[in-house]
């Protein structure tokens, strides 16, 4: 079955463009890893589009979604190694996309053994918590590459929305509060009400738990486990530890142990709706153990399980800038120097530094600007640079901090 080029589709160039100098790589099996409905599928029928746009004829291409028909009683090794000898009868490099992989359990040693045949370049998608849970690693002998793919920045979801030709305000501050409500998740954007858009994402959040945490840790007591899931996505962004989590969950009258809250959070993580964020002491260079950070891949996972529409700036401009800043692949961490906390140290893929510190408004009071900037200034051991990034026009120069509007340096697409 020859492939068919998809045309309603946005086209995620800061993903498709970290993953093209990999398009023709036989050796190294593509993995796309993220939180359920973030585009994973869309991004690999863009990447299929491309190929073909570049030449690729398109019989050699072998796109394959596990849960849709034709293919969604593919469920054996032996099926899926059919599957692909059946279609892979063309000389040249095929180009094979297999969607929803998990549903072959054992699919490692069947993908592995056609990426030694020399002739495949193989890009996956599959259940979060099943992708990253070993298999990959301990089957695959590192012959593979993850590509995260997170829901919308705020840069993208202005774009999309454009793409679906739905109207922008011109104001910066109201989209970002649409966003805010609204969150990242591509399919979200296409849709007219809040109520469309806040009843997809509840039922997102029952779909990841049905297949992606329940099929893979055995959970006695759902209401438990949910009551632990609302309070970290309720408190995120916020210093806490394992332990403190636990000792709050107690104090509200449920009995667990801190080895259930563990594991409950780390299926969390599995299944991408939260994201830890060490946190590392700036002098001593040493990860703070315990402490840590929880940020939402999504916020539209915080108001879809609270009633409240009211936006905390504090936490969610924070969450802004993280998975801004991950979606450009930088490596990020809370820093401390002494009683002092740094929002975000970010560090690039060839080892270069900044410092970012991330707040509502610093117009408020002289008190409120010290405060902001104070952090930062105590950074006095290296010359990389220093940002503050608020929602304020009026911009300030104090001590080589670049003071920067947060929308227009998400907007802009500028990097740190």
């Amino acid at each position: 079955m020859e492939y068919e080029i998809k045309k309603d589709l946005y086209k995620r160039e800061k993903y498709l463009n970290k993953i093209r100098g990999f398009y023709h790589e036989t050796e190294i099996i593509k993995v796309l890893t993220g939180v359920r409905r973030c585009g994973k599928s869309s991004i690999m029928n863009l990447i299929a589009g491309e190929l073909t746009e570049n030449g690729v004829k398109a019989e050699n291409i072998l796109y394959f979604n596990l849960d849709k028909k034709p293919y969604d009683t593919v469920s054996t090794t032996d099926a899926l190694d059919k599957l692909i000898a059946d279609n892979s009868t063309t000389k040249g490099i095929k180009y094979l996309f297999i969607d929803e992989i998990q549903n072959v359990k054992g699919f490692e040693r069947v993908i592995n053994s056609w990426r030694e045949e020399g002739d495949f370049s193989i890009f996956i998608t599959g259940s979060n918590s099943y992708l990253l849970s070993g298999e990959l690693v301990t089957k695959l002998t590192g012959r593979y590459i993850e590509f995260n793919i997170l829901p919308l920045t705020f840069d993208e979801y202005l774009e999309i929305k454009k793409f679906f030709g739905k109207q922008l305000s011109p104001d910066n501050m109201t989209e970002l509060r649409n966003y805010i409500l609204e969150g990242g998740f591509p399919y979200v954007a296409k849709l007219n009400s809040m109520n469309d858009k806040r009843l997809y994402v509840q039922n997102l959040i029952n779909e990841i738990y049905e297949k992606d945490i329940r099929k893979r840790i055995q959970i006695r007591n759902r209401a438990t486990f949910e009551a632990i899931m609302k309070y970290v996505i309720n408190n995120f962004g916020s210093t806490t530890s394992i332990q403190n989590i636990t000792d709050d969950i107690i104090k509200k009258g449920i009995k667990i142990k801190r080895e259930t809250v563990n594991r409950y959070i780390n299926a969390l993580i599995s299944a991408k709706i939260l994201i830890p964020c060490d946190r590392f002491d700036m002098k001593s260079r040493k990860s703070i153990m315990g402490e840590k950070k929880y940020y939402l891949s999504d916020l539209s996972f915080y108001y879809a399980l609270n009633t409240d529409n009211r936006i905390n700036f504090g936490p969610v401009l924070e969450n802004i800038v993280y998975t801004y800043a991950a979606g450009m692949d930088y490596m990020i961490s809370v820093g401390r120097i002494g009683k002092l906390e740094c929002d975000f140290i970010l560090r690039d893929n060839e080892m270069n530094y900044s410092y970012v510190q991330v707040a509502y408004t610093i117009l408020e009071s002289k008190d409120t600007e010290d405060r902001e900037y104070r952090s930062l200034e105590q950074v006095t051991w290296d010359n990389y640079p220093k940002y503050l990034l608020t929602t304020d026009s009026l911009l300030q120069k104090r001590n080589g901090i670049i003071h920067a509007n947060l929308i227009n340096f998400i907007k802009d697409g500028q990097r740190f």
